[in-house]
């Protein structure tokens, strides 16, 4: 192969937006190893400026009219650049809301950037991975990372422990997923791209084999583990709980979204012949992760725990989207990803504020706070609120986009218990926002009579104030001016080949008649 072949098979500049991830990150490294703990003051907003310039070159690689790269290993299509931007959108805020955090722990902050990056670059690739070598090793990119940050403070006994289970969790995880792809690979002739697998499963008549199926549950597993559903929720509350809570805010928000843009990518792809089976699994998903979730949330003392079961409620509206496998569903779930980004990440931001000023995240401690904390206690209020589906805020336009694509999809039964869980996931939410606002001055906690003069001018402070305003604004104008968040969901759906109704049962009478034998 010449180099023009070379180059034309690469098509190395669809990962541009990767490049600068992995340029931002060497040159976070490298300013580290000469200035050292000087360059702690502005070495985030150097991380800053480069995932803002990645999220740049996604824009102005929309629409792009050759998106395969690596030989079919990487595809930047539509659906990958909005999934890709959400992922570095939330490690932008996450760094934000980590500066201060970091600093009091009393860890490098360099290192952790550096570590938050390369799990920002896993991500963004297991978005766009079309291969299963791409896939795994962009899954334990960002996996590995995930570990890492989650007993990034060594000093806490907690983290310690978070990290551990989270570790051993998630390798049993990896292990059964990667079990499930490898049987995908024999059972294709040895493909590893994911139109060439299900092409070869086809052609060798193993459309309803046993071992199809069974590579279908595994990989699945591996899926749920990582958007957090149940019953592979395990690691979710105490990771939650012991880990820094910058590293929840990240994981809660861009490793869930990769995992769903892998689900789609896979499933869609690789098993067209077992649509009613997968769909009939996620649907037993989304009813264990919103009944369990909203449900186990209602007894929760701790805010972040409160949260973790939130999330995998969450992720149980998404699913929603997923099992439709309708044009309308997949862009419901990309919505509801974009405006869940800003909801979910100002809330952990306001719980990031209250445990520096007063070092607790016990809900109860949060009684009275309006009267200390005035912008605190609104930012936290809208995104709980938010979070819940009260209008006129994102968060509600984002369920009602889930609920109508499923309604629309004959998924009566699960839209009305999406409707009556969300309804239970009101009370938790409002049990909060009551707390900090309607209690007497009298009734106000310990944490909160002792809590500090707000100064934003304090060292690390004014990132976090400006992460706050940022997604508060967007948070409570995002349902409002929803319009070009529906249009950048919808045309990212509309503009990717293999989310095309035609294009998928197309795939699929092509599978069966190869099944057919020939007629002589």
């Amino acid at each position: 192969m010449d180099f023009a072949n070379l180059a034309s098979a690469l098509n190395a500049g669809t990962i541009l937006p990767e490049g600068i991830v992995i340029i931002t990150l060497m040159t976070v490294l490298i300013v580290d190893l000469i200035l050292g703990r000087t360059s702690a003051r502005w070495i985030g907003y150097l991380a800053i400026a480069g995932l803002f310039s990645s999220i740049v070159a996604l824009y102005f690689q929309w629409d792009n009219v050759n998106p395969i790269s690596f030989s079919g290993g990487f595809n930047g299509d539509d659906l990958s650049i909005v999934f890709r931007g959400i992922v570095a959108l939330s490690a932008i805020v996450t760094i934000l809301m980590s500066i201060r955090y970091v600093e009091q722990s009393g860890t490098a902050l360099a290192e952790f950037i550096a570590i938050l990056l390369t799990a920002t670059l896993g991500g963004m690739f297991l978005s766009g991975a079309n291969e299963l070598v791409m896939t795994f090793i962009s899954l334990e990119t960002l996996s590995i990372s995930s570990y890492l940050l989650t007993g990034y403070t060594k000093r806490d006994t907690r983290s310690n422990e978070a990290a551990l289970k989270y570790l051993l969790i998630g390798a049993s995880s990896t292990a059964v997923f990667l079990y499930g792809v490898s049987l995908l690979y024999g059972l294709s002739g040895g493909q590893t791209e994911f139109s060439a697998i299900a092409s070869g499963i086809a052609t060798a008549n193993f459309g309803q084999s046993l071992g199809l199926v069974i590579s279908l549950v595994f990989a699945i597993a591996g899926i749920g583990f990582k958007i957090s559903a149940a019953p592979f929720h395990q690691w979710t509350p105490d990771v939650y709980e012991g880990a820094p809570t910058p590293v929840i805010a990240f994981l809660s928000v861009g490793s869930k979204a990769a995992g769903f843009a892998l689900a789609i990518r896979l499933l869609t792809t690789v098993f067209p012949l077992a649509v009613n089976e997968w769909r009939f699994v996620f649907i037993a998903l989304a009813v264990l992760s919103m009944i369990l979730g909203n449900v186990v949330a209602l007894a929760q003392t701790s805010m972040k725990r409160m949260l973790a079961y939130s999330s995998i409620a969450q992720a149980g509206f998404v699913m929603i989207g997923l099992i439709t496998g309708t044009q309308a569903g997949y862009s419901s779930m990309i919505f509801y990803m974009l405006v869940y980004l800003f909801m979910n990440l100002c809330g952990f931001t306001c719980v990031i504020l209250f445990s520096l000023r007063t070092g607790t995240d016990q809900i109860a401690e949060y009684s009275g706070l309006y009267q200390k904390d005035a912008l605190l206690t609104l930012g936290l209020s809208i995104s709980l609120l938010s979070l819940g589906g009260i209008p006129p805020l994102a968060g509600f336009f984002g369920k009602i986009y889930i609920f109508w694509a499923g309604w629309q999809a004959g998924l009566y039964w699960l839209v009305l218990l999406g409707l009556v869980t969300s309804v239970v996931s009101i009370y938790y939410y409002i049990r909060v926002v009551k707390m900090m606002v309607v209690k007497e001055p009298q009734e106000m906690s310990d944490a909160v009579k002792n809590y500090p003069e707000v100064r934003w001018n304090l060292p690390g402070f004014r990132p976090l104030q400006v992460g706050l305003i940022v997604t508060l604004i967007a948070t409570s104008i995002a349902g409002i001016l929803s319009n070009p968040l529906f249009t950048l969901a919808n045309n990212s759906v509309a503009n990717t080949p293999f989310l095309q109704p035609g294009m998928v049962v197309k795939a699929q009478v092509s599978a069966v008649n190869s099944e057919q034998p020939e007629k002589l």
